[in-house]
């Protein structure tokens, strides 16, 4: 359900520290790079905004991405999004096998990334 609520908990776990981690140093990074990070996110918002494909879908893709890439921080991100635009954990977790299907068995390591993330995020 798009917009649904994402629990956070009383205590940062890991994942949500990853995401307040990211956040920060993109905040630092516009300081001394306004345009350039202005651009990114302008750039990033735009490729995430329905058309063809709707935001969850783009979204399962990027966590796809995300677990090819072995990038704990956007595998952090991008679970939370996933669940933000409504996906459910089934999809979540058919996506993190389809990127397996790509990245092989280091990919499927990176899945235990995207559990922590799930049992963070989830309400």
């Amino acid at each position: 359900m798009p917009g649904r609520h994402i629990h956070t908990g009383d205590i940062m776990g890991e994942m949500l520290d990853s995401i307040e981690k990211v956040q920060a140093m993109m905040k630092e990074l516009s300081r001394s790079n306004r345009d350039t990070m202005r651009y990114f996110q302008q750039f990033m918002g735009s490729v995430l905004e329905p058309d063809a494909l709707d935001t969850k879908t783009k979204e399962l893709i990027a966590l796809g991405t995300a677990i090819t890439a072995r990038c704990k921080y956007c595998i952090a991100i991008h679970v939370k999004k996933c669940l933000e635009a409504g996906a459910t954990r089934e999809e979540i977790l058919e996506a993190a096998t389809v990127s397996i299907l790509m990245g092989g068995g280091p990919a499927m390591t990176y899945v235990a990334e995207v559990k922590d993330a799930l049992e963070e995020l989830e309400e």
